[in-house]
């Protein structure tokens, strides 16, 4: 009987070592990512201050006629997920229909061409139902909504971030599987309402082994657990050839033609075989272009905004201590880039009186002397 009772308890400690193991492989660890930022070549004074809020921002959404909106970050527990900017000051954003919205937990949002402002609901990383909304910005009627199969966006999905084609009719999402660490991009069709996943398992959505560093602190959980999604950073360049993207961990970022996304008679290594490995870049989390094809890059690390050039060469262009975090990037009117400044760090599994302690947060905005078209 004894040896018995040995023999289970060894078989335990065993088990309870190999679990301890794959956790750390698939969750932890991790090494320093290299510092690819550089002196900045605009002062800080380069930067405005659009509002100070008592809650972090999310992602923003700039339209054509300035009107300016954001998310409140799920993460930050805010008395209200989405806003409007009105007089300088943050309003929940109000509809007009009566049908009711049901969003949980939004990051990201975007503003195409129709006049649309487009909605993604991650569902507390697919516990609840994921979904994609559209709101008419004339009227703030409903005019689309979508629910995503568990097939498409389950358990343990994170719909992080995503870019709505100029006239509407493709979205293209990147799922950072946070907590799944399944990451993949995800296809959806406005007009048929239907949705592909896409580079599951491809080193193009999947993290590099590091983990962030912001303001000398290491974003792990319980000390743990690495905070290293998967692809996260995507933007669609302006003539709609490219979809950029990459994982915040990633060294590279990755980008693969839109007709060759958009084709659904392409197989999954034939479409995995035509992605390319377009240039190094920072640690990332927001990314943008212009129409000049440069791409904008939130340094997250390094409280940096990069440009990159359409040959892929890096230049600092802000780097400021007040930018914690940056996150979000729009475009607003006039070449003007809104960034928001998340400060994740000091949000990611801290209690409501920490993060109080450690506002007002904030919307910057930056003139690029470039143009683009407002929304993303």
């Amino acid at each position: 009987m004894l040896r018995i009772l040995v023999i289970g308890m060894f078989s335990v400690v065993v088990l309870i070592g190999f679990s301890a193991v794959f956790m750390d492989m698939r969750y932890g660890g991790g090494e320093a990512f290299p510092d690819r930022s550089s002196d900045a070549s605009q002062p800080t004074s380069a930067l405005g201050v659009v509002t100070e809020l008592d809650y972090p921002p999310g992602n923003i959404a700039v339209s054509e006629s300035g009107r300016i909106f954001f998310s409140f970050h799920p993460e930050g527990n805010p008395e209200y997920n989405l806003a409007e900017l009105i007089d300088g000051e943050a309003q929940p954003l109000q509809f007009s229909s009566d049908e009711p919205i049901d969003l949980q937990s939004v990051l990201s949002l975007r503003i195409d061409q129709k006049n649309r402002l487009w909605l993604l609901d991650y569902a507390n990383h697919g516990h609840g139902q994921p979904k994609i909304v559209a709101i008419d910005l004339t009227t703030m009627n409903i005019v689309h909504r979508y629910e995503f199969h568990s097939d498409i966006a389950g358990l343990g999905s994170h719909l992080n971030d995503f870019q709505v084609s100029h006239d509407g009719k493709r979205i293209y999402i990147a799922d950072a599987s946070i907590l799944g660490l399944n990451p993949a991009l995800i296809v959806y069709d406005v007009e048929s309402q239907t949705a592909r996943r896409t580079l599951a398992n491809h080193a193009s959505v999947e993290a590099d082994h590091y983990i962030p560093v912001v303001d000398g602190e290491k974003m792990l959980m319980f000390g743990v657990f690495a905070i290293r999604p998967g692809v996260d950073s995507i933007a669609l360049d302006r003539n709609e050839e490219w979809l950029y993207f990459a994982p915040v961990t990633d060294e590279h970022l990755h980008r693969v033609r839109v007709a060759d996304l958009d084709n659904i008679y392409l197989g999954p290594q034939e479409l995995a075989a035509r992605v390319e490995v377009f240039a190094e870049k920072t640690m990332s989390d927001g990314l943008t272009t212009d129409n000049e094809g440069n791409i904008y890059i939130s340094a997250l690390e390094h409280s940096a905004i990069i440009k990159m050039s359409p040959q892929g060469e890096m230049k600092t262009l802000i780097k400021d201590e007040r930018l914690r975090w940056p996150d979000g990037f729009s475009f607003g009117p006039d070449g003007k880039l809104f960034v928001t400044s998340s400060a994740l760090h000091h949000v990611i599994m801290k209690p409501d009186s920490y993060i109080a302690q450690n506002g007002p947060y904030h919307i910057f905005s930056y003139d690029t002397g470039n143009t683009a078209t407002a929304g993303h």
